[in-house]
């Protein structure tokens, strides 16, 4: 995803200031900014953001936080009934498609609330919270120009800073995960479960690939795999990796590798947990989510063949929302596993277990109801 550094330049006490524009979502700068306080109303900042105008806040930080949860309400309030009803929505993949609008309509006007943030990473606003070390770890060494982000990109990563800190308990490993922001935190373990389950195929050798967080090599590790080549494309989930793999004390055990998906060689098994759902992230955590036209899936299935020893297997962990969502059929994925050279050994199937389960606000409650993550057994057609 493609990361947003451009330069904002605006007058202010009849000086031009120029500032560095930062979106780990690739989201562009506005394209017309005004210098707001404390006493813009929720109302006026909610239709000048609507209006796409940027609000580079003066006032105090905490306001700024209070006025963007009023801003989030009016967002969320429902809209006035139409005086001609609307065709009532009842396809799963529309619903879909029309939550996936209005999230995005959601978030963009959202981040029209900014935050000056100097080369230092200091908020130089009453009642601000320290950042630089959450900044540094996302942005890298203080830049040489002072920046603009949204208070809502802020959040994220002060939350991922504290995830980074505490970490998240796998009961599998009796040890903590530590993310870094940008990178799936293992909060939803039923695909570790999985793992952690089923029995391991005679093997020196497993790949772990999408490594994410380094969790499953990790797993694969303690259950006795000797050796372990964990991969992934992302700098920082390849960074995070080696830290939990070093901290865990597997790095004599799992190596961390950059690639596209499959290294060099041929392992005994091979674990992957692409994204579920076909369609496009919004943000650098959602790629774990969401992945366009299967990309990943689809790749791991056409290259698992020539990557299998002999009587080796391939776990694919795969959730079913997709499924549930119209937007990907079981036909549709059995047919891509025979067009790669496969077949399927066995499936194990573990029901999710978290919030949104249960919201029946949500729109797409009635597909999460149903949703099923399986471990699918692969292996190469003889």
């Amino acid at each position: 995803m493609k990361i947003s550094h451009e330069i904002l330049s605006w007058t202010e006490a009849n000086a031009t200031r120029d500032v560095l524009w930062r979106a780990e979502n690739g989201t562009p700068a506005p394209k017309k900014l005004i210098l707001a306080d404390d006493t813009l109303t929720a109302d006026q900042a909610y239709r000048l953001a609507a209006e796409g105008c940027g609000l580079l806040w003066q006032g105090d930080f905490q306001n700024a936080r209070q006025l963007l949860q009023a801003m989030a309400r009016r967002c969320d309030r429902p809209v006035k009934k139409p005086r001609k009803p609307a065709p009532v929505v009842t396809d799963p993949a529309q619903l879909f498609n029309l939550h996936r609008q209005a999230q995005s309509q959601r978030a963009r006007i959202l981040a029209m609330l900014l935050i000056p943030l100097s080369r230092e990473y200091v908020i130089g606003l009453k009642r601000a919270p320290e950042v630089v070390q959450a900044c540094t770890e996302v942005y890298g060494a203080p830049s040489e120009t002072d920046s603009i982000l949204s208070l809502r990109e802020l959040q994220s990563l002060i939350g991922a800073h504290e995830w980074r800190k505490k970490g998240v308990l796998i009961p599998a490993l009796a040890e903590h995960i530590h993310p870094y922001y940008g990178v799936f935190s293992p909060l939803r373990g039923e695909y570790i479960e999985l793992v952690t389950q089923v029995a391991l195929p005679t093997t020196e050798l497993a790949f772990d690939i999408g490594t994410g967080t380094g969790v499953l090599a990790a797993v694969l590790a303690l259950r006795g795999v000797p050796k372990v080549i964990a991969t992934d494309l992302d700098q920082r989930a390849l960074n995070c990796a080696r830290e939990n793999i070093q901290r865990l004390g597997f790095a004599s055990q799992v190596s961390i590798v950059q690639a596209d998906l499959f290294p060099e060689g041929k392992a005994g098994l091979i674990v992957c947990n692409p994204p579920w759902v076909p369609a496009r992230p919004s943000s650098p955590i959602e790629q774990a989510i969401f992945d366009p036209d299967s990309r990943m899936l689809r790749g791991f299935l056409a290259g698992l063949a020539a990557h299998l020893d002999k009587n080796g297997e391939g776990w694919l962990l795969l959730s079913d929302l997709a499924e549930h969502l119209g937007l990907r059929s079981r036909a549709t994925l059995l047919e891509w596993i025979s067009q790669a050279g496969l077949q399927v050994l066995g499936k194990t199937d573990i029901k999710p277990n978290h919030p949104k389960i249960a919201d029946e606000t949500d729109p797409l409650h009635q597909a999460r109801a149903l949703e099923t993550t399986a471990l699918w057994r692969l292996a190469a057609i003889k």
